[in-house]
C-alpha cells in the first residue's frame, strides 16, 4: 500500500525556549495524521459519533532522534505495525521526517476501539475494519493474537 504522508506546518508557538520543537507537538502531529487518514477513507468523527465508537490509546511513546527547527520542512507518515485480525487492537507507527531525508522522531501508539455509549472496549464496526485494511503496513508488520 502507498505510504500515507502529510506535510506539517510549523508555528512559532510550537517552539520551546531552546528554539526547537516542543515535545508535545510530536504527539499532536500524530493525532492529526491519524485523523486525516481516517477521514480520507470515510471514517469521520460524525460517522464514529453516529455508530457510537471511537479509537482509544493505551500507550503513546515518542523517540526523539534529531531536532526540528523553524526553518525545517517537516512531514509525518503512518504505518500499521501490528493488529489483531479483526482490528480490535493495533499498533501504529509514525515517522516524523525533516527535509525529506532526516528521521527526527518515531512515534508509536497502541490502541483499540471504545463503545462510547457503554464506555467499554468493543469490536470495531465494518467501517473501521475497512479503513484499517487500507492502512499502509510496516515492513515488519505482524498479526497478533
Amino acid at each position: 500500500m502507498e505510504l500515507f504522508s502529510i506535510p506539517v506546518q510549523l508555528r512559532w508557538s510550537d517552539m520551546d525556549p531552546n528554539f526547537h520543537l516542543r515535545h508535545s507537538v510530536y504527539y499532536d502531529w500524530g493525532a492529526m495524521c491519524r485523523v486525516q487518514f481516517l477521514e480520507k477513507y470515510g471514517l469521520t468523527s460524525s460517522v464514529m459519533q453516529k455508530l457510537q465508537f471511537g479509537p482509544i490509546i493505551f500507550r503513546e511513546e515518542c523517540v526523539f532522534r534529531r531536532e526540528i527547527h523553524m526553518k525545517d520542512a517537516v512531514s509525518i507518515n503512518l504505518e500499521l505495525v501490528s493488529a489483531k485480525k479483526d482490528y480490535s487492537r493495533w499498533t501504529i507507527r509514525h515517522m516524523i521526517m525533516k527535509d525529506t531525508e532526516t528521521l527526527s522522531a518515531i512515534l508509536t501508539i497502541d490502541g483499540a476501539w471504545l463503545d462510547t455509549a457503554k464506555r467499554k472496549l468493543a469490536m470495531p464496526p465494518s467501517e473501521a475494519v475497512h479503513v484499517f485494511s487500507n492502512m499502509p503496513l510496516n515492513e515488519n508488520f505482524q498479526w497478533i493474537d
